[in-house]
């Protein structure tokens, strides 16, 4: 969420900013709403002040000598109440204002960083850098490389048919070397990331409207998810959003920082408007699995937490032998929450394109305003700033396998890296 300071204090910095987002905003009625707040906090504050006086002052005179039943002491404490009136009205107003205001204020996206650089749309992107030799068919023997769904369901690895029946379109089961495959990479994930230092957490799957509003995906994207409404329950998108709320309401000893945790979940997402698209194999789910990488730092730390969660993510694609680039989105491509952001494209041999497999994210103080995670400094609380990333998402990384390790008799080759975790060298459709 905007910092209601910034909105009162500089507008025109925010419409600046948002407009290279392309968004065309008009804050004049968020800004009056946003003084008026300020105005009546001061009336309030100055108005408790004088009641705390008049207390002070009847306690005096009662000290002196007054009688607490006599007409001074009377006349005192008739003052005092009068103000506890007015300021519980001015209260009520000021309720009503910021509710107003939070209500507006949760609709608007975080503000690009100043390293973010302009563009319109993912055509504007920019190439950091590339990693790896991308594979190019045919095989040897002149027939096409394949895609992954093609060579999972020539290998027996998934049943598309069986889970339309199940649940609906878009869902898969995993069968036999495809369960095991997707089991080993969850497990490899999460060790390497506990050996580089993040802490391993294992959140609930279910969670609240409060999760969801902290960590940026609601209101505006309720559409996108699964929700029991009977509960005020909703099936999480990504554990980005259980790992927000895990300090929400917090004040972070700052000793303790960074915190960086790691986590698996099964994520659920409608993934409306995307139709059409990706409809076949593992790209586009409404359930899937994936690790993600998430911290809290310091606000003068975020810059390096930022280039050293999307190395810990490169260094999962690097250890799997799967060729990459990174890419920095323009501010016309950033995702709602995020300030900056590297996604992480992977090789896909068979269909010979790049796609998305991480996204790495710095969301400055945005999240952490909204949840209300703060760490002490000395005297004084500062907001944290929060940091995710996908490291990765398994069932991408597990297309890029069998896309990249295709061999000509069949089988799919996995990288050494995997082997103690799969118990093979290779997937050849065995049970």
């Amino acid at each position: 969420m905007l910092d209601q300071r910034l909105l009162r204090d500089d507008p025109e910095l925010i419409r600046r900013q948002l407009s290279r987002r392309g968004l065309e905003v008009d804050l004049t009625g968020l800004q009056q709403i946003a003084c008026q707040e300020r105005d009546l906090e001061e009336q309030r504050s100055a108005l408790q002040a004088e009641g705390n006086r008049i207390g002070r002052e009847v306690g005096q005179r009662i000290q002196a000598g007054a009688r607490p039943d006599g007409p001074e002491v009377a006349e005192l404490r008739e003052q005092g109440n009068r103000i506890k009136q007015q300021v519980a009205g001015l209260e009520e107003e000021e309720k009503a204002l910021e509710s107003r205001l939070r209500h507006q204020l949760l609709e608007l996206p975080n503000l690009p960083s100043a390293q973010t650089p302009d563009g319109r749309s993912e055509a504007d992107n920019v190439v950091v850098k590339t990693w790896g030799t991308p594979r190019q068919g045919p095989h040897p023997d002149g027939s096409p490389l394949q895609e992954h769904w093609q060579i999972a369901e020539r290998l027996g690895l998934v049943d598309t048919e069986r889970s339309v029946r199940i649940a609906q379109s878009r869902f898969v089961t995993l069968l036999g070397q495809g369960a095991r495959l997707e089991r080993a990479l969850i497990n490899f994930m999460l060790d390497r990331h506990n050996t580089a230092g993040y802490r391993e957490v294992m959140p609930p799957i279910l969670v609240n409207t409060a999760s969801l509003t902290a960590s940026g995906q609601l209101p505006k994207f309720a559409e996108e998810s699964f929700r029991c409404a009977e509960d005020d329950l909703w099936l999480t998108p990504t554990a980005e959003v259980p790992l927000t709320s895990l300090h929400r309401d917090e004040v972070i000893p700052a000793e303790q920082l960074p915190l960086r945790y790691a986590a698996y979940t099964p994520c659920f997402r409608r993934e409306a408007g995307s139709y059409g698209r990706d409809t076949r194999g593992l790209i586009r789910l409404h359930q899937f699995n994936k690790v993600e990488m998430y911290w809290f730092t310091r606000p003068e730390d975020s810059q390096a937490a930022h280039e050293q969660l999307t190395r810990d993510a490169e260094g999962v694609l690097e250890a799997l032998e799967l060729p990459y680039r990174r890419i920095e989105l323009c501010s016309g491509d950033l995702g709602f929450s995020a300030a900056r952001t590297y996604d992480l494209e992977v090789w896909l041999a068979g269909a010979g394109a790049y796609r998305e497999i991480s996204s790495c994210s710095t969301c400055a103080d945005f999240q952490a305003r909204r949840a209300a995670i703060r760490f002490r400094d000395g005297k004084k609380t500062r907001l944290v700033h929060t940091l995710n990333g996908s490291g990765l998402a398994i069932g991408r990384t597990m297309a890029a396998l069998l896309e990249h390790g295709q061999q000509d008799d069949g089988c799919v080759r996995l990288p050494p890296s995997l082997i103690p975790y799969f118990g093979a060298d290779r997937l050849t459709g065995a049970a």
